[in-house]
């Protein structure tokens, strides 16, 4: 007995293998990606992980706030992180913008230490290549003085 398929047959059979061979690849190409998102773990948590370790370097603007913050810190860490960065006058940058290019160009190792907000600003613009880990080192507050009365406040 011999089986005669019609062109009908064919065309379903032939998109059921096509649309099987369509999921097979989409989740091999999902566990791929998520296979290697889950071992590209950031090897620094916090400013104590960063003070632990000397193969990424760090630094800050010199003679901006952090750098003072670290300059006259008494907790421990901080201390740590500045004796690492008055050993090595080179991580101290002149400019934000020197800092962030050499965060970007180091291929991951080196830190820029900087105030949250321009760190969040940076951290939200093109080409979106850094990122901010951790928690806030310092908290300071800002303030905006008004006249009594000012329809501003």
């Amino acid at each position: 007995m011999s089986l005669q398929w019609s062109l009908s047959g064919r065309i379903v059979g032939s998109a059921w293998w096509f649309f099987t061979l369509i999921i097979i690849s989409s989740y091999t190409a999902n566990l791929a990606a998520f296979l290697t998102v889950e071992r590209m773990v950031t090897p620094i948590k916090s400013a104590d992980d960063l003070a632990k370790q000397t193969e990424v370097e760090y630094g800050t603007l010199l003679g901006g706030s952090s750098h003072e913050f670290f300059e006259r810190s008494k907790i421990s860490v901080y201390n740590r992180m500045w004796e690492f960065m008055s050993s090595r006058k080179y991580v101290f940058t002149n400019s934000y913008e020197e800092g962030i290019e050499r965060v970007r160009t180091s291929k991951g190792k080196y830190a820029y230490l900087l105030e949250s907000v321009k760190n969040d600003y940076i951290n939200e613009q093109l080409p979106c290549d850094t990122m901010k880990i951790g928690h806030d080192l310092n908290s300071n507050g800002y303030g905006v003085a008004t006249p009594r009365d000012s329809p501003l406040k």
